[in-house]
């Protein structure tokens, strides 16, 4: 659908919330959105220009148009969840977790048995969970089956068949783990009771259980059946070390559930913690496949909404890093800046950090596990593919990083051998450029590096990879000509969205098999590269190292410049704004002075 096609139907699409839909030409939905606006929302389709491939290439498959009015935004977003569970769209994000979770069931029949499942049946049984672990689910059931009698047996306890005196009690009976109901010894009543202490443990709510316990205890002490009140007194205190070991956050919180997120290109991770009566339950995190350059803002609503669903969570607060459009009823979200929330929120930063570094290590393993001449095949292949006049058994890449159009810093990482050379890494702070210009920073960085291998007569790599295409290429290439090592090395650029491969000076691009074993190298570089920049760019950053023009004006602080910058992009694009726009953003006070700021800067 072209804009012109679109601008024929633009008018029938109301200013009013809803969802919309896109479906190509064989009546295939291709993607599901949410809207404050739907006409404005759908038209931005057809009036920007898009630099992701992915968006382009949606826009191009566009045919027809569907949308449905909903009396709010809150509407909107939870119709969008829904449709995009049940249709899974290509072009909406892929929240990739395929994991199999167990559950525990409470089965229904007569005297319920309690195991372990990871298939849920619509039988009218109990099934609670699910759960992240296995071992966690085993080591539960066996705390149970220490604290709680209930039978494990396959036998049908139908009352009629308890009277007929079917059965005989087991070796379960005799060891204390079983009540004995097969013979009438424990009434359904008492056994519901054991039911709902199995409820009250595997919801990490112990204390309800060991006041149960003590009443009974007490009864026995006062029945002076002092044998089976130690019993109890035993599993009390088992009871009470088993919550000691408990990863209680705060006796002063009560349920909460903690998101946090970190995005690495095309893909976002999610970390999700559980938190009941002040205690940990859960931790699970989630890697999400984003499709239309979908930032952190949007991607997170949806995936807490899916991970709550998985969980079964009705916690009424919610734990995030930033403001976010999570229009559900009755649930709170919450920013915190300090605390015992600010704490959850900390802990599950590095929950995330932790599964996307270990995530990385994997990729690394892919080579680093394999023999000398797998990790040439490798290589040869590669060399193959591109052409190449030598193995690149040395490979250098670099990427530049900013925060919001400020405070750029560069990268290099080098892989010997297929694997990473990690004491060959490089940070750059860019000295040469000012503002924001990726071209002349990529020129600055690439002749740092390659000027002082020359000097102290180092070896130089047999491939050099520049991520950011063929601006930033040709960039580069003016600092290896000018160091005259054209015939020395070869240098190709990397197009960020499309993994397309271009050499200098050519035309055309290369594309490798999606699937090619050199593909995936080049991959794992650029992973790297853009993990080592991030993270550097985030130390810069926690250390208030980074500074802007914004912080110098006199009664301008550091967050309020990341504030503007976060909207307006860059110090440049602030300069144009008029007093009222800065205003909406930070107050009319501050923005006055930084627009007479401005204003006497340009008079100079």
């Amino acid at each position: 659908m072209t804009s012109q096609e679109f601008q024929q139907i633009a008018h029938t699409i109301p200013h009013l919330p809803g969802i919309y839909k896109y479906f190509d030409a064989q009546n295939e939905l291709l993607y599901v959105g949410k809207a404050k606006n739907l006409r404005k929302r759908t038209s931005s389709y057809f009036t920007k220009t898009f630099t992701n491939y992915k968006t382009h290439e949606l826009v191009q498959r566009i045919r027809r148009v569907e949308f449905t009015i909903t009396n709010s935004e809150a509407d909107a977003f939870l119709l969008e969840n829904s449709l995009i569970k049940q249709f899974k769209p290509k072009f909406n994000i892929d929240l990739k977790d395929d994991k199999s979770f167990p559950y525990i069931v409470i089965k229904k029949e007569p005297f319920p048995r309690v195991f372990l499942t990871r298939t849920k049946i619509n039988d009218g049984s109990e099934y609670l969970g699910p759960f992240t672990s296995v071992a966690k689910v085993r080591e539960l059931l066996n705390f149970i089956k220490q604290n709680v009698a209930l039978r494990t047996c396959k036998l049908n306890l139908a009352p009629t068949n308890i009277q007929k005196g079917k059965f005989k009690v087991c070796l379960e009976y005799h060891l204390g783990n079983c009540k004995g109901p097969c013979e009438g010894k424990q009434s359904e009543q008492e056994y519901a009771e054991a039911l709902q202490q199995v409820r009250n443990i595997l919801k990490g709510n112990i204390q309800p259980v060991i006041q149960h316990f003590r009443s009974e205890m007490s009864q026995f002490a006062s029945n002076l059946d002092f044998e089976k009140a130690e019993l109890l007194r035993k599993k009390i205190e088992h009871l009470e070390s088993y919550q000691e070991r408990s990863v209680i956050v705060s006796k002063h919180l009560s349920n909460l559930d903690v998101f946090s997120i970190l995005k690495d290109g095309d893909t976002a991770y999610v970390n999700y913690l559980m938190v009941y009566n002040g205690s940990i339950v859960q931790t699970h995190t989630v890697r999400i496949e984003t499709k239309l350059e979908e930032n952190e803002e949007e991607v997170l609503p949806l995936a807490i909404m899916q991970l709550r669903e998985t969980f079964n969570s009705l916690a009424n607060e919610i734990i995030v890093p930033f403001e976010i459009d999570f229009a559900v009823e009755e649930v709170t979200v919450t920013v915190p800046k300090g605390g015992e929330k600010k704490k959850l929120l900390d802990l599950s930063v590095k929950n995330v950090n932790y599964f996307t570094e270990e995530l990385r290590k994997k990729k690394i393993l892919q080579l680093e596990g394999k023999s000398d001449l797998q990790k040439k095949e490798v290589l040869y292949q590669l060399q193959q593919d591109l052409q190449l006049i030598e193995v690149p058994v040395h490979i250098e890449c670099f990427d530049n990083s900013n925060f919001q159009g400020s405070y750029p810093v560069s990268a290099m990482v080098c892989f010997r051998d297929g694997i990473p050379s990690k004491k060959d890494y490089r940070h750059y702070n860019v000295k040469t450029v000012e503002g924001i210009n990726d071209f002349a920073t990529m020129k600055e960085v690439v002749y740092r590096r390659y000027s002082r291998l020359v000097k102290e007569e180092q070896s130089l790599p047999q491939l050099i990879i520049i991520d950011g295409g063929k601006g930033q290429l040709s960039s580069a290439m003016e600092s290896i000509k000018e160091l005259n090592l054209e015939s020395e090395v070869t240098v190709v650029g990397l197009a960020k969205n499309e993994e397309e491969i271009f050499f200098p000076g050519d035309m055309e691009s290369i594309k490798l098999p999606w699937d090619s074993e050199s593909l995936k190298l080049i991959r794992r570089i650029r992973d790297e590269v853009h993990r080592f920049g991030i993270n550097f760019h985030r130390q810069k950053r926690s250390k208030g190292t980074f500074k802007n023009e914004l912080e110098d004006i006199k009664g301008i602080g550091k967050s309020t410049a990341e504030m503007l910058l976060k909207t307006f992009k860059s110090v440049k694009s602030i300069q144009t704004k008029s007093t009222d726009e800065l205003a909406a953003i930070i107050g009319l006070s501050k923005a006055t002075i930084i627009t007479s700021y401005f204003k006497r800067e340009s008079e100079k």
